[in-house]
């Protein structure tokens, strides 16, 4: 196995969280995630700033993953600062001090007729 899995800086250029949802509970909420996998025997810090179309960029928002952990942070969950906004399209740079893979997923309950969609980020550095 490789020494190092990841890149320290990845982008999402897709975001939108539906601002309604069908179906019961948290499993069905319309959401975003990135799933962060942090393979290295060090902690990761984490960083995730979001840019928009009409307005200045927000952030950071603030996550830890443990070493050699896995974590799925739902943008719908992030609040410090600010809650992300709903129903606005945004993209997102996510930044590590140790080399991570993040992975992006999207949920929209809209409708009965669910979609999910999920791509890698893209890896900068």
């Amino acid at each position: 196995m490789p020494t190092t899995i990841g890149r320290k800086v990845w982008a999402i250029a897709e975001g939108y969280i539906p601002g309604k949802s069908t179906g019961q509970g948290r499993a069905m909420e319309s959401h975003e995630t990135a799933c962060l996998l942090n393979a290295s025997d060090q902690d990761a810090q984490v960083e995730i700033t979001l840019f928009f179309k009409d307005r200045e960029p927000v952030g950071p928002y603030r996550v830890t993953v443990p070493a050699r952990r896995t974590q799925h942070v739902r943008f719908n969950d992030l609040s410090d600062p600010v809650p992300v906004p709903r129903d606005t399209d945004y993209a997102s740079v996510i930044s590590s001090n140790v080399p991570i893979v993040v992975q992006h997923t999207r949920l929209d309950s809209r409708q009965a007729e669910l979609a999910l969609i999920s791509t890698m980020a893209f890896p900068i550095d």
